[in-house]
């Protein structure tokens, strides 16, 4: 479990290219690793990496290719800059949300605008997610723990201090980069639970149940 508050910025030192994975050597920069040991998590840009080895000033983790194909990775290179996060411990002090560093999906940064001492950010979402996605509420951005500002259908927008940006890959973003993103938890645990007893049912019926009670709901059905 991760809180979003990023720790450092490592960069990609090396990538290893096995059948469908890779396994990746990370460059952990200003980030302490006297209290990691190997099967620890740490946070890259938002996902959940297990460390499989430790050197003087890094370590090496995989990445299945599940990974791969559900956040940006996929594009990985060398130089590749990443926001690193150490597993929270129970005494820690919570100063983002509940971030799982499971990955929903990849967004793309589709406008940025200076504003005073800060930044604007406009992110479009996969339209899947759109329904997990608040004005005012928690995203994972990268693996930062971060506040939508205003909501238009699948983009949001995020109002950054010029802190967050330096002390994160925030400071490379530009139009067409593109972020891992990780919904509110709490969110998808609570479309899970409205649908009560229905959850055991497939989900192809499952999606025909919930249309048709939204569309009872909204006075569409006799």
């Amino acid at each position: 479990m991760f809180t979003g508050i990023i720790a450092a910025v490592g960069k990609i030192t090396a990538i290893q290219h096995n059948a469908k994975d890779i396994t990746i050597s990370v460059d952990a920069g200003t980030l302490d690793l006297s209290d990691v040991k190997l099967g620890d998590s740490i946070a890259n840009n938002g996902v959940c990496l297990t460390v499989t080895k430790l050197t003087k000033n890094g370590f090496s983790a995989d990445l299945s290719h599940e990974t791969l194909k559900r956040s940006g990775f996929a594009q990985i290179k060398t130089g590749f800059a990443v926001n690193l996060e150490k597993a929270m411990q129970m005494n820690d002090r919570f100063g983002g949300h509940i971030v799982s560093g499971h990955v929903d999906g990849v967004g793309e940064v589709t406008a940025v605008t200076p504003l005073g001492n800060a930044v604007e950010y406009w992110i479009k979402a996969p339209d899947e997610l759109a329904k997990y996605i608040a004005e005012k509420g928690s995203i994972t951005v990268d693996g930062v723990s971060l506040t939508t500002n205003e909501i238009n259908g699948s983009a949001f927008k995020l109002t950054i201090i010029p802190h967050t940006i330096e002390q994160t890959t925030m400071v490379n973003y530009k139009v067409g980069t593109q972020v891992n993103l990780e919904v509110d938890l709490i969110a998808r645990y609570l479309e899970r639970l409205m649908l009560g007893d229905k959850a055991s049912a497939s989900k192809e019926n499952n999606k025909s149940t919930m249309d048709m009670e939204l569309l009872a709901r909204s006075g569409f059905l006799g």
